[in-house]
């Protein structure tokens, strides 16, 4: 049996219906902030990123947040207010997409980072 890793297990997620940005509380006490334009740029998708690459932003596309779903214990699945719904955030995604002050001390809203993925 393995141990969960604290940096990413979610306590809570917060995104309020009409609200701009999402919010995880992690195991770890770090609290993850999450603007929609970010998450809908950087939505992993293979329609959005491709099937190869690494994870980059992608302007464009609705960022009203209308539903959001569990996918096991170890991702969120996002729908958007133009239907997509195909991207799957991992928590270990997530955790590194984070524009909080602590995360991302120089720019919070930086749209030039790239991800690897898996």
């Amino acid at each position: 049996m393995t141990t969960p890793d604290a940096r990413v297990t979610p306590l809570e997620v917060r995104a309020p219906r009409a609200g701009r940005v999402l919010e995880i509380d992690f195991a770890d006490g770090h609290r993850g902030i999450y603007p929609h334009a970010i998450l809908r740029g950087y939505c992993p998708c293979a329609v959005c990123q491709g099937h190869q690459g690494p994870i980059r932003f992608v302007p464009g596309g609705n960022e009203e947040l209308t539903d959001l779903g569990e996918v096991g214990d170890y991702a969120l699945r996002l729908t958007w207010g133009d239907g997509h719904a195909t991207g799957i955030y991992t928590f270990n995604f997530l955790r590194d997409l984070c524009t909080c002050s602590e995360c991302n001390p120089a720019e919070p809203v930086e749209t030039g980072r790239t991800f690897s993925r898996g």
